[in-house]
């Protein structure tokens, strides 16, 4: 196998595409010269834009674009053969991946056998017992160790450009009431344009530390830690600071507005800044801010594994879904979860409707990890991710 043009097919989500990055390098180093294009959903494409793993990313737009659940199919399908690729290696395990690569032509179709599409891969892998048992990472790997090529390392790779970091420290500076931007319209500025060196001196201003809230989770209600407990964990970092203050960035989309909003009520009479960042950033610069951040507390959740990707160091709250398959895949990252009979029960709302495994974790233990975290990344240090 010795293809010069190759289609990746990206899993769906963006927790799930963080954790595949290993496997992309894989590809990369086993095809170096071959030209890879990332095949993606426009909510997970900024994963991939920076990576020096891909050339090319299309984006896979099913409502605008590629409309309906067949006709959208066919119609990218079609699209794709004017690329002409001879390979195309599917992360992503839904049978429709595997027909939308037989429609476009693509000779060698390389993927798990499962979901019934294992007919039209002419390469398929077996998903055994033991690969399910392991961390997704390691799932990803797998297969390609199963298609016979050499694994790269078991890292998460989350690059980001001189401008997105210089951006980052420039608008944390703005924050805390020391740097040079303005928002408008609710919205972060626009980071283009922007260098790392440009705002050296202003990054050194203000010390004190800035810890990422992530209180949303897409999966449903069984994932999320009640964001009341955010708020008392917010209060109980505030007074650890007290007139020195700390500033906290709420991050999530419009869906997590609520929560954000709930969270800041605490900060009416503390001396800290709460900063709602829900649906005001791309995710590009959500990763930018979340690598400037001395710890980051979050739901199991796609910006978890962004956090760990970037080496931020991570405070993990696990409810109804699997710490082993699903964890914070980094050395300086901690998951806090109770042990209960019913979980992890992988539902997204509770079966047994008390939600236990979230509510039993108080926002004091939460806390303690938060203090563990500063003392590993102090205010003025920032996490040594991919992308400094």
């Amino acid at each position: 196998m010795n293809p010069e043009k190759i289609l990746i097919r990206s899993t769906n989500w963006i927790g799930d595409a963080v954790m595949t990055t290993p496997a992309v390098h894989t590809i990369r180093e086993n095809f170096p010269n071959a030209e890879i294009t990332m095949l993606a959903m426009p909510w997970v494409a900024d994963i991939f834009r920076l990576s020096p793993d891909v050339d090319k990313v299309l984006v896979y737009d099913k409502k605008d674009l590629y409309p309906g659940r067949i006709k959208g199919v066919l119609k990218l399908a079609n699209h794709l053969k004017q690329y002409r690729f001879d390979a195309a290696i599917l992360l992503q395990n839904a049978f429709e991946a595997a027909f939308l690569v037989w429609m476009a032509g693509i000779p060698l179709r390389a993927g798990y056998k499962r979901d019934g599409r294992g007919f039209l891969l002419t390469h398929g892998v077996e998903l055994t017992s033991e690969i399910r048992a392991r961390h997704q990472v390691h799932y990803y790997q797998m297969m390609l160790a199963g298609l016979g090529l050499d694994l790269g390392p078991d890292k998460l790779r989350l690059p980001l450009s001189a401008e997105l970091t210089g951006w980052a420290k420039g608008y944390i500076e703005c924050l805390k009431g020391q740097g040079p931007f303005s928002t408008q319209d609710g919205k972060a500025p626009p980071h283009e344009g922007i260098s790392s060196a440009e705002y050296r001196d202003t990054s050194e201003k203000t010390i004190i530390p800035v810890i990422g809230f992530n209180p949303g989770a897409a999966y449903g209600p069984a994932k999320r830690w009640p964001a009341e407990k955010f708020g008392q964990l917010a209060a109980l970092i505030a007074h650890h600071y007290g007139e020195s203050g700390c500033l906290i960035l709420v991050f999530g989309t419009k869906d997590d507005t609520d929560a954000a909003r709930a969270i800041k009520e605490f900060s009416l009479r503390t001396p800290f800044h709460v900063i709602d960042m829900t649906a005001k950033t791309t995710l590009q610069q959500v990763m930018a801010l979340i690598q400037c951040c001395n710890a980051f507390v979050t739901n199991d959740s796609g910006l978890m594994h962004v956090a760990a990707g970037l080496a931020t160091p991570t405070i993990a709250i696990f409810g109804s879904t699997d710490h082993i398959a699903t964890g914070p895949f980094s050395e300086r990252a901690v998951v806090i979860r109770k042990e209960m009979e019913c979980s992890p029960c992988l539902q997204s709302e509770c079966p047994r409707k008390h939600l236990s495994c979230l509510e039993e974790i108080s926002s004091q233990e939460v806390y303690t990890e938060v203090v563990k975290a500063l003392a590993l990344c102090p205010a003025n240090s920032l996490p040594q991710g991919e992308g400094i």
